[in-house]
């Protein structure tokens, strides 16, 4: 891997393209470099992932509303749409809409944390819907799909968005874009266009996932996948984009992100001083194993809180009420305080009546809920009549995070051995007695207790389509996904997942 500094450049500098980021991106798509053997199994996992998900959250509401949308398009030998039957095809632009979020809508799939956060797999909806549509093959899939894991983790790895409250899909749209280059085999040029089009377009705020926090919140990736795509369309056209889109004097970097940050502070005329960022791309001939830092969950939660319902479970052992408990303090890294934890002082963290989508983001909620139960369910743990529960709220209520920084340093740290995403919960209770434990990483995670492999992905799978979908389709497609590389051009319409007929809902009416 090789760092690449990023700075902001006056347009009188006339900064050449080989200098700029994105052109550097558009290099590693086009790079013809063969995918390792672990990363090809890795990519099959996370596309069993992704359906297990999908197909569990195939009936809330957010994500009819997407497929009804999706359905508005038809095209003939185009792509599928989760559900539905795969002879039913549409434009890819919208399967990748509705697929994304489908994926999405559980908060369930995997994730990559470092400077910035981010679920890489949701680059698979956009860059496979594409596939099929252009009637690539499954090794086509998997050389686009390692460009696309690679650079979105390669950009989080260095550009914080969240701390501009700038929504992390502006790191997911350029990796598509990159990656259904590498799967159709496009220009550099072209990717370099459609990277920064990408880019342009997919920059918005994080109040997605703040306050009372919405359906959008699954909708925001799925609809950068779809950009994704038409970025790509126009530039296929010949059509160029705003450039330089990184390090330009009006980019995003010198006016939302750190070289904003630069000229309030120190003034405009200062921006042009300081590296900003030092983005870690693989060289000529790197193989591309990003893929390989990421992980997913067990529980459908914020990633920050899987640690913390393993160690809730380990808690509950020892705790023989929950009544006797007067307060309980998670000491945890910065962004799980500030993000989903009392640091955020959203009111709707705390409020038994909240959306799903809040809940699964307050941390307070979730340790109450995996203390009392000892298991976490996708649906049956954010019920209304579960999050309304009076013993439930008042535990809840008794739980409060602060920001250690020493959990925010391991949160940060480049040494994978000692990476942690969890925290130091202390439990005190009425009687002056205390329970105190740790636990740094999920138990699903690479240095977990058990972490996931094939076996666990298969298992996630049957789990949460069982009473969806039948054994016979539930069999073919893991038999499909397991012989991805074997699978011929036009062949991966075989990683649709289908629903027996009349089970899907039907949206309401659009416009669409």
């Amino acid at each position: 891997m090789k760092k690449h500094a990023v700075k902001v450049h006056p347009s009188k500098a006339l900064l050449p393209r080989e200098e700029q980021l994105a052109w550097k991106m558009a290099a590693v798509a086009t790079d013809k470099v063969g995918v390792d053997k672990e990363v090809r199994e890795m990519i099959i996992n996370r596309i069993i992932d992704n359906a297990s998900v999908a197909i569990a959250a195939i009936n809330r509401r957010p994500v009819v509303s997407a497929r009804g949308m999706a359905l508005g398009h038809p095209r003939k030998g185009s792509a599928t749409v989760f559900g539905v039957k795969s002879a039913t095809t549409v434009s890819p632009e919208w399967a990748a809409w509705a697929n994304g979020t489908a994926v999405r809508e559980l908060d369930f799939h995997d994730t990559f944390l470092a400077a910035d956060y981010s679920h890489p797999g949701d680059n698979i909806p956009p860059i496979l819907a594409v596939a099929q549509t252009m009637g690539k093959s499954g090794r086509d899939l998997i050389r686009g799909l390692a460009t696309g894991y690679e650079l979105q983790i390669d950009l989080v790895r260095a550009i914080c968005l969240h701390e501009h409250k700038v929504d992390h899909i502006a790191h997911l749209c350029p990796s598509a874009a990159a990656g259904i280059g590498t799967l159709l085999g496009l220009k550099q040029e072209v990717i370099f266009q459609a990277i920064q089009q990408a880019l342009h377009t997919s920059v918005s705020f994080r109040q997605s996932r703040k306050g009372e926090i919405s359906s959008w919140k699954a909708y925001a990736p799925a609809h950068a996948g779809k950009l994704a795509i038409e970025a790509v369309d126009r530039c296929m056209r010949g059509e160029g984009a705003p450039s330089p889109i990184y390090e330009g004097e009006d980019s995003v970097i010198a006016w939302v992100l750190s070289g904003r940050t630069q000229a309030d502070s120190k003034g405009r005329k200062t921006v042009y001083e300081p590296t900003y960022y030092e983005v870690p791309l693989p060289e000529p001939g790197e193989p591309k194993r990003a893929i390989l830092d990421s992980y997913t969950k067990e529980h459908s939660a914020e990633y920050q809180s899987q640690a913390l319902i393993d160690l809730a479970f380990r808690m509950r052992e020892k705790i023989s009420d929950v009544e006797a408990i007067d307060r309980i303090v998670i000491h945890t890294s910065h962004h799980t305080h500030y993000v989903i934890g009392t640091g955020a002082n959203d009111p709707q963290k705390m409020d038994p009546k909240a959306s799903r989508e809040t809940l699964d983001h307050s941390i307070m909620y979730i340790f109450a809920v995996a203390l009392q139960d000892g298991r976490w369910h996708h649906v049956d743990s954010y019920a209304p009549r579960r999050a309304q529960r009076p013993d439930t709220v008042r535990l809840w209520h008794k739980i409060e995070t602060t920001e250690d920084p020493e959990w925010t340093r391991r949160y940060h740290s480049r040494d994978p051995d000692e990476l942690s995403f969890g925290g130091r919960v202390e439990v005190f209770f009425k009687d002056g007695t205390t329970l105190v434990d740790e636990l740094g990483v999920a138990n699903a995670h690479p240095n977990g207790a058990r972490p996931f492999a094939r076996a666990q992905y298969v298992q996630k799978f049957r789990t949460l389509t069982e009473g969806i979908i039948s054994t016979r389709e539930a069999n073919r497609f893991l038999d499909a996904a397991e012989n991805l590389a074997s699978l011929a051009a036009g062949e991966l319409d075989q990683l649709n997942v289908v629903l027996p007929a009349g089970t899907l809902l039907d949206s309401k009416p659009g416009i669409f």
